[in-house]
């Protein structure tokens, strides 16, 4: 009896869980209630979008050098660990500085563009398409627990500092727990075969990836903003960033059958949700249903958008830590860096104007995925 509920699949599906919940506690710390610290603290919204881009814009650099000098082992990950638990330590003292705490911030960027991509793939590896979205579930009701929490309680920059320090140090120590579950270890990758992974193959869907993250900048870096401008309470934005979740949360339990032999039809219909999204908060700014309505959105434009995308890459390619390395490096690294830079600069020059720009560039994402689509059938007919 107690050697089946503690074998091997079980313990990795446990730890995988307990992972993905202290890192987007982490990341929920660090998205949702940083930027508006910061705000307070004198940054202005520009200088805010500029550090929001130092930690994205390392994910999406990080790739290419491990395309060429390294490769995702056990070690490395090891170190990404230490070294996101190190950053963490550093951004209080950081935080007097423009230029050091934005230097901190692309270190804290290095570190992620390792361990989620890592993690990713033992998921992938070890669990079906269904498993991965019950497990990645238990990340956003971390995402959701701390946002509720900290809605609460959080009362200063030092406070939100040092939950971000103690949700990474559990990270640390469950992501280091993970290691015996990668079925490929310590061995050496075949360096050849790396530097065969090619984008070129197929630009359009890295195109539209690249886009539709673009088009998240404004949400991800301003909606606390936005929202706090039109009159919400932060009580209030914590509930919207909390019920976006719930429903992410639904939507990884419940998607499995959606994942079933139609990978790029999801995506199409995720990446126009996204359009109809933005749309809607351009329109109704005001509006606390409609705030509302739009997160319920989260669990198509995100949750369903990120697991068909994820699993759709590894389809894809033969070389699957490198594959993930550079979905994540240029959808939430090139994408995320774009994205919060230009939200900034769209924000302090119309801040009206800011969903509707967003809406635009998923309206382009969604043209880049049916030029893919068409492409892929032009050449499996060829094939």
């Amino acid at each position: 009896m107690s050697k089946s509920r503690f074998s091997a699949p079980r313990r990795a599906r446990l730890a995988l869980s307990a992972f993905y919940f202290f890192y987007f506690v982490l990341i929920g710390v660090y998205i949702i209630y940083l930027p508006q610290m910061l705000k307070q603290r004198g940054f202005s919204a520009t200088e805010v979008g500029i550090v929001y881009a130092a930690a994205p814009l390392m994910r999406f650099l990080l790739p290419f050098f491990f395309r060429r000098f390294f490769s995702l082992d056990g070690q490395v990950y090891r170190g990404a660990l230490i070294l996101m638990v190190t950053a963490s330590a550093l951004f209080a003292p950081a935080v007097a500085s423009f230029g050091f705490y934005l230097g901190i911030n692309l270190l804290f960027g290095a570190a992620m563009g390792v361990v989620l991509p890592y993690v990713d793939t033992i998921a992938l590896q070890v669990m079906s398409q269904k498993h991965y979205g019950r497990v990645r579930l238990w990340g956003s009701i971390g995402f959701i627990a701390i946002a509720l929490w900290l809605g609460h309680i959080l009362g200063s920059l030092g406070e939100a500092f040092a939950y971000l320090g103690a949700a990474s140090l559990l990270t640390l120590f469950t992501g280091m727990y993970l290691i015996r579950f990668d079925p490929h270890g310590d061995i050496p990758v075949d360096r050849t075969s790396e530097r065969a992974f090619s984008l070129r193959k197929y630009w359009a869907f890295w195109a539209s990836a690249l886009l539709l993250q673009v088009s998240f900048g404004g949400f991800y870096n301003f909606f606390t903003i936005y929202e706090a401008a039109h009159g919400f309470s932060q009580e209030m934005i914590s509930y919207l960033w909390s019920f976006g979740v719930l429903c992410e949360i639904g939507m990884l339990y419940f998607q499995g059958p959606l994942l079933q032999n139609r990978l790029l039809k999801v995506i199409q219909g995720a990446t126009l949700t996204a359009v109809l999204r933005w749309a809607m908060l351009w329109i109704w700014p005001d509006l606390l249903a409609v705030s509302y309505l739009s997160q319920g959105l989260h669990a198509v434009s995100f949750a369903l958008y990120y697991t068909a995308a994820i699993a759709y890459v590894f389809q894809l390619y033969v070389q699957k830590k490198l594959a993930q390395q550079f979905y994540l490096g240029i959808t939430f690294g090139l994408g995320g860096s774009v994205g919060a830079v230009v939200a900034g600069w769209v924000y302090d020059a119309h801040p009206e104007a800011l969903f509707v720009f967003e809406a635009w560039v998923a309206l382009a994402a969604f043209g880049m995925i049916l030029i893919h689509e068409q492409r892929h059938r032009r050449g499996h007919a060829l094939g």
